[in-house]
């Protein structure tokens, strides 16, 4: 429920002065790890978070490779500098294994595992600093290290938070938007067909309202995957198509 003392939404603007609809500003480079198969960095508003892609590669323990098809492990961890509140022991918790799991499960959906059976493949993202929608940062940092290292993908993944703050749909939710506003729906879904691979809600919306921010989000996600795109053919002169084997 939204803090009646902080008003989020002033004049049409909000607190950073971005319209409704706004993305904060965003950038995507890739190989930035010299030793990783893939990696990416992202910077998205206040966010900073780096991901390393490694494999497909022997399964370790051996008990848990799958004859038929690559495990996809995945790791999200926020640094304990990332930002005021979020700090104290770096390692596992219960938010970071929930947000390593729905990254993981939204990876599954579109990286070509039948490729690599007996294998694995591990991707690791890394909040540097936080400011809002860190879940939806780290996966575009995860699936850009994932073009990074050429592993085939059947689509792209986009990512986007939308929600409500002072009454209004907003798109890329900030901090305090995120803390105070009436509602945050981290959403992520393929280019090409529009699947929905991660949807969470925290916060009330009404039917009508949920459709209009999946639609917002859809709407959103264009300027999103130009970047990503934009970042393997800035580094490899060739189209993501063709680096990852999409028809």
């Amino acid at each position: 429920m939204e803090n009646k003392e902080i008003e989020l939404i002033v004049n049409g603007k909000r607190l950073d002065g971005r319209g409704l609809h706004d993305l904060r500003p965003i950038k995507i480079k890739v190989g930035v790890l010299e030793d990783a198969d893939g990696s990416a960095s992202v910077e998205w508003g206040g966010n900073k978070v780096v991901a390393g892609v490694y494999g497909p590669r022997e399964c370790i323990p051996r008990h848990m490779e799958n004859p038929y098809k690559a495990i996809v492990k995945c790791q999200y961890m926020m640094s304990t500098f990332c930002s005021l509140e979020e700090h104290g022991r770096m390692g596992p918790n219960r938010r970071s294994v929930e947000i390593s799991k729905v990254i993981r499960q939204a990876l599954e959906n579109v990286i070509m595992v039948e490729l690599f059976p007996k294998s694995q493949i591990e991707v690791y993202a890394i909040v540097l600093q936080a400011d809002g929608g860190t879940r939806i940062s780290a996966l575009t940092a995860a699936v850009a290290a994932l073009m990074d290292a050429g592993i085939p993908l059947r689509d792209t993944v986009i990512g986007v938070s939308v929600g409500k703050a002072g009454d209004k749909l907003i798109a890329d939710l900030g901090k305090m938007e995120d803390n105070f506003g009436q509602s945050d729906v981290p959403i992520a879904f393929t280019n090409r067909d529009k699947d929905i691979v991660l949807l969470q809600m925290d916060g009330l919306l009404t039917k009508d309202e949920l459709s209009k921010i999946i639609d917002l989000a859809f709407r959103k996600g264009e300027d999103i995957n130009q970047l990503q795109r934009k970042a393997i053919e800035n580094k490899y002169g060739e189209t993501v198509s063709k680096r990852l084997r999409i028809g």
